[in-house]
């Protein structure tokens, strides 16, 4: 039985491809380990094919393009119970792969490298990246996911073949690697991290990487798998300062300096904050709701429990009054305005009924088209193809 594939995702690493299987064959043979190199190919020109053959590698070829398509495709056709995957531009030192694998043989299902601890040679990591990008990717990662992971984005790491493609990975492209660890993570996978080391990278074309694009789609990433940070805390904050300032504003101007006075405006302000606050986290709602149903996002015990509770009738329960009161509140300004035949009014206090009532007819009216949206998507779903009995 195999029981390690050393995976390569290949576009066109002529340069470096033979050292690092090499490497990876030395390793195995060293240490008697069952196992074969596998090398992804995303459709090389260079000839890598042909170098990982005479190698001694099994070459599978992935023809959807993308770090993370190689990847899937490479982790589908692994032979082995773990896998141990890498970059092939000489970066990592693939003789060097025992404390993943005896991490993998005590029970991890993931074992992240971390380069910040094994050490990063000079010329190896730009200072973008080591000084910024990692760090302020992998504390967002530990933030959002509650992770002790240091390094977020490490490319070589092992894991349990079954229980990484149990997780159904979609991504395709860099951010393939953020996907993997906040899956096992949400997933309560067990995971381990070890030092690894970073050389320079061996080839002399410029590396697929491209900084600020491939950044950005990590942090989208890892935004869009956490409604909670993208919707749900920036709309509480919103909403409470919006209803605080809207509060103290009620009674009438506030004087917080000799020559400072707060009025209609921020009052307006404030009820923009409650407005786009509200919709932040009906967001959160939906948002949480469609990923959990369609198995983007595992089911929370917490907040499954939040969204059974928050039934149609209830949210309409919650809505419709409140809607009604700022009608109620706008029908009193017609009536007032009338009463002085259409006349001047008091601006200050006109408009001050005026916002807070439109506050709460949009409140209303957008608390009951989350409801009726979360139920629409709530309805049971037949599958295709059954036959009703």
């Amino acid at each position: 039985m195999t029981e390690l594939t050393i995976l390569m995702p290949c576009l066109n690493e002529a340069e470096t491809l033979a050292v690092c299987i090499r490497k990876a064959r030395g390793f195995l043979a060293e240490h008697d380990v069952q196992g074969e190199v596998l090398i992804a190919d995303n459709g090389s020109t260079d000839g890598s094919q042909q170098i990982a053959e005479a190698e001694g590698a099994r070459v599978v070829p992935v023809p959807r393009k993308g770090y993370g398509a190689a990847l899937a495709g490479g982790i589908a056709a692994a032979k082995g119970r773990f896998v141990i995957m890498g970059d092939a531009d000489d970066s990592y030192d693939f003789s060097d792969l025992m404390p993943f694998l005896e991490k993998l043989r005590e029970g991890a299902q993931l074992v992240m490298g971390n380069r910040f601890d094994g050490g990063i040679a000079p010329g190896a990591m730009p200072p973008l990246h080591r000084f910024l990008g990692n760090p302020v990717l992998s504390f967002a990662g530990r933030l959002f996911f509650r992770t002790d992971i240091g390094d977020f984005h490490c490319g070589l790491r092992g894991f349990d073949r079954d229980a990484i493609r149990a997780l159904n990975l979609r991504t395709s492209g860099m951010e393939f690697a953020s996907e993997m660890v906040v899956k096992a993570t949400l997933e309560k996978l067990r995971i381990a991290e070890v030092p690894t080391t970073l050389s320079p990278d061996g080839r002399t074309r410029a590396p697929h990487l491209r900084s600020w694009r491939d950044g950005w789609r990590h942090l989208r990433f890892l935004l869009l798998y956490s409604p909670r940070w993208l919707f749900l805390y920036p709309g509480l904050i919103l909403m409470a300062l919006g209803t605080v300032s809207t509060l103290y504003l009620l009674p009438g101007p506030v004087q917080i300096a000799p020559d400072v006075e707060i009025d209609i405006h921020t009052l307006l302000v404030g009820a923009m904050c409650v407005i786009v606050g509200l919709q932040a986290i009906s967001f959160a709602i939906i948002a949480r709701s469609f990923a959990t149903r369609y198995g983007f996002i595992p089911r929370s015990a917490t907040f499954g429990r939040l969204l059974d509770a928050i039934s149609l009738e209830r949210i309409l329960f919650v809505a419709v009054p409140i809607a009604v009161l700022g009608i109620g509140g706008i029908a009193w300004s017609v009536i007032n305005w009338a009463s002085t035949g259409f006349g001047p009014l008091s601006y200050s206090g006109t408009m001050r009924v005026m916002i807070i009532s439109m506050t709460a007819v949009v409140a209303g009216i957008q608390l009951a088209m989350t409801g009726f949206l979360s139920s629409m998507m709530n309805i049971p779903m037949r599958e295709s193809g059954s036959s009703e009995t």
